[in-house]
């Protein structure tokens, strides 16, 4: 069975990126234990705006990690390498879901603002690890975005980092809402 994770970090006012998808502000910040995470996974599943600012910013960053890649407007299928890594695109969560199972994909990161909030309001996400760092940017991508309905979360543990950062590990209900 595929179980799917998310990693992120947000500014103290609640934005993952900037308004134009900066993150300068964000990776100056380390232990945050992602490489232990990231050690964890079998695949990625990404969204479209995720997927081209990484292929331009840092086409490798994700060392090799097969990509599956939740858009709309790619074709369906294999697509060029992105770095290191294959990409597969795929119309929608349920034929993500299947390649993802056929690959043997176990657990897999969702990345990605829009793609999170699309596995929490299909009720897909088993755990979320927040990452709040003490820097205000006033404007940009919101951590959160619209759902259904209410979403319940349960606290696993928070931490504060050596430089000042609020993490957290939620788990949800993956029972289909």
């Amino acid at each position: 069975m595929t179980t799917f994770h998310a990693f992120l970090g947000c500014s103290l006012d609640g934005y993952i990126a900037g308004p134009n998808g900066e993150l300068d502000w964000l990776t100056v910040f380390e232990n945050t234990g992602y490489d232990a995470f990231f050690g964890s996974i079998d695949a990625m599943a990404m969204g479209r705006a995720t997927y081209d600012v990484m292929r331009e910013s840092a086409p490798d960053y994700y060392q090799g990690m097969p990509i599956h890649l939740l858009s709309t407007t790619v074709p369906a299928g294999p697509q060029p390498e992105m770095g290191r890594s294959a990409v597969t695109a795929h119309p929608d969560i349920p034929s993500l879901q299947t390649g993802l199972a056929e690959a043997g994909a176990k657990r897999v990161y969702a990345d990605g603002g829009r793609t999170v909030q699309a596995f929490l309001a299909a009720g897909l996400l088993s755990d979320l690890t927040v990452t709040r760092v003490p820097v205000l940017i006033g404007e940009g991508i919101p951590l959160f975005g619209p759902l259904p309905g209410p979403v319940r979360a349960q606290l696993v543990e928070s931490r504060t980092t050596d430089e000042g950062a609020i993490q957290s590990v939620y788990t949800f209900s993956t029972e289909a809402h």
